[in-house]
């Protein structure tokens, strides 16, 4: 089992490798749109709306994505694998459209509504690289010849896809109720709350359900009014509509995304092997800048989070420690996009003018942040070494043999 989590791992490094040029021309996108408010019908309104768009092209398919480069990865680069992917991911997409079936069946007029997110398209990876492994070779009567072989793997994801898909839409409405009724628990506990936010969330993420646990808190929890009456909800709205009791749930992913993540990047990259460690610096270096300038974090988390699951575990509680230090320390920041040197700097003044502290604030999440940046090298190079890791690039030394 954990072998095959290992390849699952090592596969999802193609899809991985397409992530930090999207997140950087959605980012500069939204830079243009929304915090420089740059007119309408002019040249740049042009530029970020191609930018926006060529970002959201792949963020918005992303599950998809991920469908095929599993099976691609799985199966060496077989393209009848990566094809049956797509058809496959169609398929599991469609029935969870239909929404709940236990719903459906009971004839409620509005179905919860079923979303896999990520996890679908590597559920689905999966299954079409088992349906080429297992069905390449297979041999049918000669009127049926046509169909043998490779072209018989998509028609063998598919079926397998319809019958995914069938099972999820009975089990997953109530995996993602849970996850709200956990929400709900968590955001009421302080400082220990914070610290199973943070924890929970990276673990979510592995299975795309960490926006519904953001969309509560970001969205939904708490009340500030306004002067002129208006009342906001969230801690990301009051944030920006001056609440001073916002942002506990984001100043601290700016010590993770920013300082954490980067860090833990360039010990995986330390510990690859020598033959890899150029392939593995241009992969990790991009994905580290890409986590440090814009916060999208999934080309590192990714990464190693199938692979070595113990080090996303250290991560996930790295996390929710640092959201729980800056809220202690009444630290404020806020995103609009997510917490990378980009919305730090933008909203740096609205941060100082929340926090106690004034500006101490947003620069005491600096300083924390280098320490925990020492902190992630540290545990993730002990942990690699000392566990033995397949962290990317690296080979486990008993795979290598004795000497």
């Amino acid at each position: 089992m954990f072998e095959q989590l290992q390849k699952i791992g090592k596969a999802l490094m193609l899809p991985i490798a397409v992530l930090p040029a999207a997140a950087l021309l959605l980012r500069i996108g939204v830079l243009l749109s929304s915090d420089l408010k740059v007119a309408d019908g002019t040249a740049l309104t042009v530029v970020w709306n191609v930018m926006t768009i060529a970002g959201d092209a792949v963020f918005g398919n992303l599950a998809l994505l991920f469908a095929i480069g599993v099976a691609v990865g799985l199966t060496e680069g077989a393209g009848v694998a990566a094809l049956g992917a797509a058809v496959g991911y169609q398929i599991l997409a469609k029935i969870n459209g239909v929404g709940s079936l236990i719903d459906v069946l009971n004839k409620v007029e509005a179905p919860a509504k079923v979303n896999m997110s990520v996890f679908g398209g590597i559920l689905i990876g999966v299954i079409a690289a088992w349906a080429y492994n297992n069905y390449k070779d297979m041999k049918l009567p000669s009127y049926l010849g046509f169909f043998a072989g490779r072209r018989f793997v998509p028609i063998v994801t598919a079926f397998a896809s319809v019958a995914a898909g069938i099972v999820a839409g009975f089990i997953w409405p109530p995996i993602g109720a849970a996850i709200q009724e956990f929400g709900n628990l968590i955001v009421t506990m302080g400082g220990i709350g914070l610290v199973l936010y943070g924890f929970a969330n990276r673990m979510l993420l592995l299975v795309g359900l960490h926006h519904i646990l953001n969309t509560f808190v970001w969205f939904q929890l708490g009340s500030f009014t306004k002067a002129d009456g208006t009342v906001v909800t969230g801690d990301l709205n009051r944030f920006f509509a001056g609440d001073p009791t916002a942002g506990p749930f984001m100043a601290g992913w700016f010590v993770v995304m920013m300082f954490g993540l980067p860090a833990a990047a360039y010990a995986i990259y330390q510990a690859a092997d020598k033959s890899e460690k150029k392939s593995t610096g241009s992969i990790m270096g991009s994905a580290g800048f890409t986590s440090f300038l814009t916060g999208i974090t999934e080309p590192i988390e990714f990464s190693f989070a199938y692979a070595a699951p113990v080090l996303f575990a250290i991560h996930g509680l790295l996390a929710g420690v640092a959201l729980a230090i800056c809220a202690q320390l009444d630290w404020v920041q806020g995103f609009g996009f997510s917490a990378g040197l980009i919305d730090y700097l933008l909203n740096f003044t609205l941060a100082s003018a929340a926090s106690t502290g004034g500006s101490t604030g947003p620069l005491g999440i600096l300083g924390l942040g280098v320490v925990f940046a020492a902190i992630y090298y540290v545990l993730f190079a002990a942990a690699i070494r000392t566990q033995n890791l397949a962290t990317p690039g690296r080979t486990p030394v008993k795979a290598k043999g004795r000497r």
